[in-house]
């Protein structure tokens, strides 16, 4: 049986031998065989053309070593694979055995998409597979790409790009640690640390595609587009830069560090030339406003204008909260170069222990200083203020507010002024229940409380004993306690708040604290 095994091997190796096919001399000018001198060589010299399984070689020199099936080949050396690759360098090593070829000294090459250019390459013919790993140049009809090692496919038309890539376009210029490049059609697959750095914009990424002939790409890690004074990250990030297009999933951070601003969401998209971004899921839009940040929620937020002139839009379910100030609305209108924010559709402010409500509010910060300065509710004005008995209220047509460092202080009521009032003294008993009627209210807010009430032009009131005012007469038409859909912190802004109603007189014997729960609950 050992005999055996040793004749089948013996035979097997034979037979390999026998399928190996030779290196034929198709020409040379001259040819020397000298055993003594180049034993088993044959040196070959002027015109010299070998070839083998598909593969032709030119060359001025040539040295065969008939026993390994190699050629050496020297100055002006040419190699071709069929009608598709073409190679010209100094010097080419071919093995027959391997068929792996090894040039070097200005070794060029192309194919029908490419061009590489290197001073050493290895060519394996079996995998199709060329590869560099001291410095290659590729350049095809849109890009130049430059690596210290890489591999290049040829069955796929792959560059497996690797250390101090750069790709050149155009319009931008690539850089990374590991690019995968297809030169039949421009696509270009990034790993690691990558960036993409165009005239007015720049992209970070660390692991993404780019499509270079349609100029539109996917980076799906750690990716950053930065332009002017916005920068975008997300999950995923889209990107067109014929369109100037980008849109976002999931995670999205929008700076704005011209304007102190950030934009957050899950859905996101962003037009570079209009300088506009919409965000929607969960989308919020975050203002520095003296170092406390005002934080602003809708179903859908639109940014749109130049960093100098920049309007901030939020539809839908509208919910902001400061940590002095919070808001709801259907709509929100933010100028930031004016500093007017205008709030519409039943609009309704919590200041202090304040709730104001109006048809329309707006609110004006000074653009330079970033602090609040004024108010205005226009038509409907209405404030109410909790009070252990019951509740403090002052309504009008208007009302003006001042803000002094960044809370309502000083609020004026002009027009059909009435108020509802407990009076209490500097012990906090109660003393009486004002009701009274004029064209004009000032009032201060201090310790978060309403004090010291002016009423102007024909002031009319009464203050009754508190036994003496009817419950049902305590509550100005109209009146709704909307605390619980106040905003006490920033991840509230994300409730949506089931619809409050206008509250009925309370019954005699029925409190007004029960008669309010009540109209919350239904």
């Amino acid at each position: 049986m050992k005999y055996l095994l040793i004749i089948v091997l013996v035979f097997t190796t034979f037979g390999l031998h026998a399928q190996e096919k030779r290196i034929q001399i198709l020409h040379a000018d001259n040819s020397i065989e000298d055993e003594e001198k180049y034993p088993n060589q044959t040196v070959l010299l002027g015109d010299v053309v070998v070839e083998h399984e598909g593969i032709t070689l030119r060359s001025k020199k040539a040295i065969h070593f008939k026993l390994q099936n190699i050629i050496r080949a020297f100055g002006n050396v040419v190699l071709n694979q069929g009608d598709t690759i073409t190679q010209t360098s100094d010097y080419v090593q071919y093995n027959g055995k391997t068929k792996k070829a090894k040039s070097w000294g200005k070794v060029v090459l192309t194919d029908p998409t490419m061009t590489l250019a290197t001073d050493t390459l290895d060519f394996d013919r079996i995998k199709q597979l060329l590869y560099y790993k001291s410095g290659a140049t590729i350049k095809d009809t849109a890009n130049v790409l430059v690596s210290e090692k890489g591999n290049y496919y040829l069955q796929t038309s792959k560059f497996e790009a690797l250390s101090d890539v750069v790709l050149t376009n155009p319009d931008y210029v690539l850089n990374s640690e590991h690019l995968e490049y297809y030169t039949n059609n421009g696509q270009a697959f990034l790993f690691g640390p990558s960036t993409i750095v165009g005239e007015d914009n720049h992209i970070y990424t660390e692991n993404g595609f780019y499509d270079t002939k349609k100029d539109i790409s996917h980076f799906t890690e750690n990716s950053v587009i930065t332009y002017k004074n916005r920068s975008i990250t997300a999950d995923s990030l889209y990107y067109d830069r014929n369109k100037a297009f980008a849109s976002a999933t999931n995670n999205i951070k929008v700076l704005d560090t011209l304007n102190k601003a950030v934009i957050r969401g899950n859905y996101g998209e962003f037009y570079q030339e209009l300088d506009s971004a919409y965000v929607i899921d969960r989308a919020v839009a975050i203002t520095e406003i003296e170092k406390d940040s005002m934080y602003v929620h809708g179903d859908t937020l639109l940014v749109t204008g130049k960093p100098e002139n920049r309007i901030v839009r939020a539809y839908n379910r509208v919910k902001f909260f400061k940590s002095n100030l919070s808001g709801k609305c259907d709509s929100i209108h933010s100028n930031q170069k004016t500093g007017l924010t205008q709030m519409f559709r039943n609009p309704i402010l919590w200041s202090q222990e304040s709730q104001i409500t109006g048809d329309t509010i707006h609110l004006l910060s000074n653009p330079e200083t970033e602090k609040l300065d004024s108010l205005k509710i226009l038509r409907n004005a209405f404030v109410i203020q909790k009070d252990s008995a019951g509740y403090n209220q002052i309504k009008g047509r208007n009302i003006l507010g001042k803000f002094i460092k960044n809370d309502l202080e000083d609020v004026n009521v002009i027009g059909n002024a009435e108020s509802i009032f407990y009076v209490r003294d500097d012990e906090d008993n109660l003393n009486g229940i004002d009701k009274s009627t004029c064209s004009r209210i000032n009032f201060k807010l201090m310790d978060k409380k309403i004090k010291d009430i002016t009423y102007f032009v024909n002031p009319e009131g009464t203050i009754f004993p508190p036994s003496k005012l009817p419950k049902s007469e305590r509550l100005f038409p109209g009146f709704i306690w909307r605390d619980k859909e106040r905003p006490y912190k920033m991840e509230d802004i994300f409730i949506k708040d089931k619809a409050a109603s206008p509250l009925p007189p309370p019954k005699e014997g029925e409190s007004v604290e029960t008669n309010n729960k009540q109209s919350v609950n239904n």
